[in-house]
């Protein structure tokens, strides 16, 4: 099985018409190159980027999760529609599921950490 543990963030690509991220990182004891695709994203947070970031892991999380650990960041920009135009928390998390996004958090040994509301989340080894 494919994972990213200890994988350095070499770059990254936002795609917001395509609603796309992709990740490229590093394996320094496989010498590998691995890709992590986001497709279908919803929204995304990314914080202390930094050059040789290193990842200790992606998890997936229940979207409560995501407006739990997120509420302050969602009362700042409600009233700019970001994520979305929605009345109430109750309202944006029952699209969130109805609609059948996952919540990834991006956890970090070093540097860029944060998360991704996504459809689908794929490793492809390069």
């Amino acid at each position: 099985m494919t994972s990213v543990h200890d994988n350095e963030i070499i770059s990254y690509e936002v795609s917001l018409k395509n609603r796309t991220i992709i990740m490229n990182t590093f394996d320094y004891q496989t010498e590998s190159l691995t890709k992590i695709v986001f497709s279908d994203v919803f929204a995304h947070m990314f914080e202390t980027e930094l050059e040789n970031s290193i990842i200790l892991d992606i998890k997936k999380s229940e979207i409560s999760n995501f407006v739990i650990d997120n509420r302050d960041v969602l009362d700042k920009y409600k009233n700019s529609t970001w994520p979305m135009d929605y009345n109430t928390i109750e309202e944006l998390s029952e699209k969130l599921v109805t609609e059948n996004y996952n919540y990834y958090e991006i956890l970090s040994s070093f540097g860029l950490s944060g998360w991704v509301v996504a459809r689908n989340y794929e490793l492809i080894k390069a």
